[in-house]
């Protein structure tokens, strides 16, 4: 019907199904390489916000809260270089997100990532990696979708009928 959203997701199912088995396994991935949920979820939220996700942002926000991430950190997480609020873990992190979300000039790349990796294992490293990769297809699909933004009161999170695995979410 013209006028009205297509959600990507619900139009073929199975690579749905298949981006969240994706998820789950970077979700475990993540674990096993003793990454904390407040990490992926930083990443989560920085990938959002560059990628523009509203969807995504309404509720990893929420996932990075109940992870344990600080309000401070959230609201200032756009400028999170400019501060003392991130551990060295988080930074790497957070330098590993915006590098594969944005993919800047191979110089930039290089000496971002080569810092980012000096303060992970290989095991972080690769996880991180994924995880900015599996949350920018996710925004992407919610961003195609236009997956509404919904009061928490009488649709919960779930949006447009299921809420992403998102993402190591």
């Amino acid at each position: 019907m013209p006028g009205s959203n297509f959600f990507l997701d619900k139009s073929d199912p199975a690579s749905w199904r298949a981006l969240n088995g994706l998820a789950l396994k970077v979700a475990d991935a993540a674990e096993q390489a003793g990454l904390p949920r407040s990490v992926m979820e930083l990443v989560n939220v920085r990938t959002s916000q560059l990628n523009g996700c509203a969807f995504c942002l309404d509720l990893h926000v929420r996932l990075a809260r109940d992870a344990g991430v600080s309000d401070r950190q959230l609201a200032v997480l756009p400028a999170w270089r400019d501060t003392a609020l991130f551990t060295q873990a988080e930074r790497a992190a957070l330098t590993i997100g915006e590098a594969v979300t944005g993919l800047p000039g191979h110089d930039s790349l290089h000496a971002g990532m080569t810092a980012a990796r000096a303060a992970l294992t290989d095991a972080q490293y690769s996880a991180l990696q994924w995880a900015a990769v599996t949350m920018t297809a996710f925004n992407r699909i919610s961003i195609l979708s236009r997956h509404p933004v919904r009061p928490r009161s009488s649709a919960g999170a779930a949006g447009p009928g299921r809420e992403p695995v998102g993402s190591q979410a």
